[in-house]
């Protein structure tokens, strides 16, 4: 590198240069990819994830066992039938009366089945205050919600009548609709606003309307495209709504970084003088070769997903990674070809309040940056100290992380009346509203010794102290299975009933259930759900941090022929990482601050967040890197000092970094306004976490870091230099024939 030569090579120039020649075919090309992926995803139609392929472990088998088995289990819904005060209980005249009304009420709307009295099957609370009416929703469970409202107004009917008893009903069914009724529209109006924010800040960021369609209109593209190909991909690898969403926003995000930095670099070139076609091939040989480095690596980082052995992070995973490939694709063939048809009109529809900017994305070289960076390099030594210490404070809660599948009272508070209903059940009869599910499979049963099994489990469950009861079993005698139903001793005190199920798994069950041949009784629920997902999740950790940190260790190598750039690179995004878990721990599990953001204090984080934060951040976070390191790089090879180039790779990408900055930090702080914590705590720690990248990062410490080591940033061992040359492509017009280091030498970069 650094030998004048005035080649444009590599992938990304040679795409560009061909789409910039062949303008028509290039957007031809492209529409046709879309309009034949979004074709061929809906001839193909979307299989989604399997409840039995969610999890693996017991939940799984259980899952599989009902499957097979065909067995449609229903929704199931309690009312909740308690004296308001200590004055009635459920032996009173008054409290059989509401009792018989409820049953009677339910049965009326032609809703339900297997209605039963708490009187038949004992479900009354030990001080007999409470007690429960349950039945299942007729009808396919999935849609159990749309049907259940004339049982809740049978169940309000029957309440108007009993003021001295709270008559609440509760379930799957019921949650559902009332869920969906306060916050159906919640995650889909978020998905939607999304673009109009980005649009609207790319209008203040370019000054003009066409340059800032153009991102955004590539990114909808781009994802049009890939939730076409999900449909396609879905039968080999199943899809889901949750990653759906996920593409969604990681789409809009690359997409939209991806053009911010080709539509900055093009314009710049166009502002420095030079014509339309040399600014493309610049623009195409320095940002799009960033565009590719940076894609690849987000991709490899999404695919880190991959090896969760989770179904949902692996389509989480896959789906990612396809909008990614599928943007950076989009972004180095059909936007040079875009921005060769337009040539000036890329500047039309100006905003007159806004000044002309003299290239898109910010102008010339940020005055806030340049003052920084010139605190920054003058004193490197600080600056490291001051910022790293800053951020490592910052992460020091993440130590203390707890990490748990919330609970409906943490997701949602207390602002629902179900909320509160789901608490007053779990008070009376702990585990009740969620209780742990034994799946019996046997050759017969009902064989003699298998229903002594089962009269053992249910004895044995409360005597073990795992259960206060009732423990209720249902036989499916054409299938030969069994469901036992064992509300757990903590209820939603996840630790505690964590360990009621531990006990009934490696105690009670052995000595009952286990003891019978060719009986299998796995335990599902949603407590053992969460375990076997932690568990899970925790055996992922280590494959999934190596695969993802090695191999963005290698593109980076490969990319820079830098051993020190690849290590400081890996250092830092780990950094941000871990000051984004820091941050979402203070605020989520301890409360600090939690109000500013609408938030509370819920004691722990959602069990797939860190992992899910570590994947998308490691990638995302490569955006900015590589685009400002490239532009140092770039401008240490014609011929600045280190420090030159780092004050000028820094400044110059300032407006573009700052720009995506604000879009991710925005369209991502959408998602932190929502209802439910568990969407609070993602919005915030992506929005945090990228702040904290595009400003003290890259701002502070990465510039900190290269001036510290000046001429080693470029250090790459002598049995390292049979690698293969992935560095950066070459501008056409180089402004020196040969860079030099700050002692006059060449440089070996």
């Amino acid at each position: 590198m650094g030998n004048g030569d005035s080649r444009v090579r590599g992938i990304a120039a040679r795409a560009g240069g061909w789409s910039a020649r062949h303008r028509w075919a290039a957007v031809g090309i492209w529409v046709l990819f879309v309009v034949l992926a979004m074709g061929l995803g809906s001839a193909a139609g979307r299989v989604d994830v399997k409840d039995s392929d969610q999890l693996k472990g017991e939940t799984h088998t259980a899952a599989k066992i009902i499957e097979d088995a065909g067995i449609e289990e229903p929704a199931s819904e309690t009312v909740l039938v308690q004296a308001k005060d200590d004055g009635l209980t459920a032996t009173d005249a008054e409290f059989r009366q509401a009792v018989e009304a409820v049953v009677k009420a339910v049965e009326g709307t032609g809703e339900v089945t297997d209605v039963t009295s708490p009187y038949d099957t004992r479900t009354i609370s030990e001080d007999g205050r409470s007690a429960l009416v349950q039945f299942d929703i007729s009808g396919d469970s999935d849609t159990a919600g749309e049907r259940v409202e004339p049982v809740l107004k049978a169940v309000e009917g029957v309440q108007k009548e009993h003021d001295a008893l709270r008559i609440e009903e509760i379930g799957g069914a019921s949650m559902m609709k009332t869920f969906d009724d306060a916050f159906g529209d919640d995650f889909q109006k978020a998905e939607y606003s999304a673009a109009p924010v980005a649009l609207g800040i790319l209008l203040i960021a370019f000054g003009a309307l066409v340059a800032a369609v153009l991102p955004v209109l590539l990114a909808i593209t781009a994802i049009m495209a890939t939730m076409g190909l999900m449909g396609v991909v879905s039968h080999v690898m199943p899809m889901s709504d949750t990653a759906n969403s996920v593409m969604l926003l990681v789409g809009l995000a690359v997409g939209v970084d991806y053009c911010l930095f080709y539509l900055r670099r093009e314009r710049e070139e166009r502002a420095a003088g030079r014509d339309a076609q040399t600014a493309l091939r610049i623009a195409a040989a320095t940002s799009g070769r960033a565009i590719v480095v940076s894609g690849v690596t987000v991709c490899v980082a999404m695919a880190g997903m991959l090896f969760t052995g989770l179904a949902e992070f692996e389509a989480m995973g896959l789906a990612s990674l396809m909008v990614v490939a599928v943007a950076m694709i989009g972004s180095v063939t059909v936007l040079p070809a875009l921005l060769s048809l337009l040539g000036e009109r890329v500047e039309k529809g100006r905003l007159p309040f806004l000044r002309r900017r003299s290239t898109a994305g910010g102008g010339g070289d940020s005055r806030f940056w340049t003052a920084v960076l010139k605190g920054v390099l003058a004193k490197p030594v600080v600056s490291v100290v001051v910022a790293a210490g800053a951020l490592l404070a910052i992460a020091a809660p993440a130590l203390g992380m707890k990490t748990q599948q919330l609970t409906l009272d943490q997701e949602f508070g207390d602002s629902l009346p179900i909320v509160q209903t789901y608490n007053r059940l779990n008070e009376a009869f702990p585990g009740g509203s969620e209780p742990a599910e034994v799946v019996v499979k046997a050759d017969d049963i009902n064989a003699p010794e298998v229903k002594s099994a089962l009269a053992d489990f249910r004895e044995r469950a409360i005597s073990s102290g795992a259960s206060r009861g009732p423990v209720e079993i249902k036989l499916h005698d054409a299938q030969n299975i069994a469901f036992v139903y064992v509300p757990l001793v903590g209820g939603s005190d996840l630790d505690k009933a964590g360990a009621s199920l531990d006990r009934l798994r490696d105690d009670v069950r052995p000595a009952t259930l286990g003891t019978v041949d060719g009986v299998e009784a796995p335990i599902t629920g949603q407590v053992a759900g969460s375990k076997d997902f932690n568990d899970q999740l925790a055996g992922a950790v280590v494959p999934v941090f190596a695969f993802v940190v090695i191999f963005a260790f290698a593109l980076m190598l490969l990319s820079f022929r830098s051993l020190t750039i690849a290590l400081t690179s890996i250092v830092l995004n780990l950094l941000s990482v871990g000051a984004a878990y820091g941050i979402l721990v203070a605020v989520f599990q301890h409360g600090w601050g939690a109000s500013l953001v609408g938030a509370e204090g819920v004691g722990a984080i959602i069990t797939w967040l860190p992992l899910f934060l570590f994947v998308i951040l490691f990638g995302l976070s490569m955006d900015y890197h590589v685009f400002v390191v490239s532009r140092i790089r770039e401008a240490r090879l014609r011929g600045r000092t280190t420090k030159d180039a780092i004050s000028h790779g820094v400044v110059t990408t300032a407006g573009v970094v700052t720009s995506a900055a604000v879009i991710m930090v925005a369209v991502f702080a959408i998602f932190g306004t929502l209802s439910m914590q568990s969407m609070k705590q993602m919005g915030v720690g992506l929005a945090a976490a990228v702040l904290i990248d595009a400003t003290i990062i890259r701002g502070v410490l990465l510039p900190a870091v290269m001036a510290l080591l000046g001429e080693r940033n470029w250090y790459l061992p002598k049995w390292l230099h049979r690698l293969p040359d992935l560095t950066h492509d070459e501008a056409p017009e180089p402004l020196a024939p040969t860079a030099r280091d700050d002692e006059g030498e060449p440089v070996r970069v």
